[in-house]
């Protein structure tokens, strides 16, 4: 494939878009950018620092000394803040829970937007999020849209979160997911939404083999 593609990758949390992006960017030899896990790594340093998470001038301050990092590894990538592992630590329930919050500021979404296009600008990225095809990315040449059910995304969930130790509820993740679902698609700056030439995934029914496959049948297509 000689032309290097812009992939963006969108969706709803929990709708697998982090697993195939990574399959993806493997199979293509492309770079991977979880811009999720940026807006984990601001609200995880918010909640360290005990910033209010809806003061958009306290975490404006806050990334004018927070730098960002990934770090490739055989398992997945390394997540690195100011040089400190938070791989981990931004995974946690506390963070899923408050990281809407964090994204929605005006400051927050516009210094990483810009950080996400200077590492697109040669393409030859795969990059999933909630407004890549939208607003980071609007002409990218592969625009994905995953979705499935509240119910399916929460199973996910707490199985991840079974696997990592926390003591989670189902119950309270379905409603958690749904909430967060609400605030993303209502938030004023760059709302979770399908772009116009984005092409629907519904992955409830399918595994993650099955979604790879598709979406790599989209891309030999451009």
């Amino acid at each position: 494939m000689r032309t290097r593609l812009q992939i963006a990758i969108d969706g709803p949390a929990s709708a697998g878009k982090s697993t195939v992006a990574k399959q993806i960017a493997s199979q293509l030899n492309y770079i991977y950018c979880d811009t999720g896990a940026m807006y984990r790594a601001v609200t995880w340093a918010a909640l360290k620092e005990k910033v209010v998470l809806d003061d958009d001038a306290a975490l404006a301050q806050l990334l004018s000394h927070l730098e960002i990092s990934f770090v490739p590894q055989k398992a997945g990538q390394q997540v690195l803040v100011n040089q400190e592992d938070v791989t981990q630590a931004i995974r946690t329930p506390t963070v899923s829970k408050h990281v809407s919050t964090v994204a929605a500021q005006i400051s927050v979404r516009e210094a990483l937007t810009a950080k996400q296009q200077r590492l697109a600008v040669n393409g030859g990225i795969v990059m999933d999020g909630r407004d890549i095809g939208t607003t980071v990315l609007p002409n990218a040449q592969v625009k994905i849209f995953l979705v499935a059910s509240v119910k399916e995304r929460a199973l996910r969930r707490y199985r991840e979160d079974l696997a990592k130790g926390f003591k989670v509820d189902l119950q309270q993740l379905e409603s958690e997911i749904a909430l967060r679902d609400k605030k993303d698609e209502s938030r004023a700056i760059s709302p979770l939404t399908q772009a116009e030439d984005a092409i629907l995934v519904d992955t409830t029914s399918l595994s993650i083999n099955q979604v790879v496959d598709k979406i790599m049948e989209i891309i030999k297509k451009k």
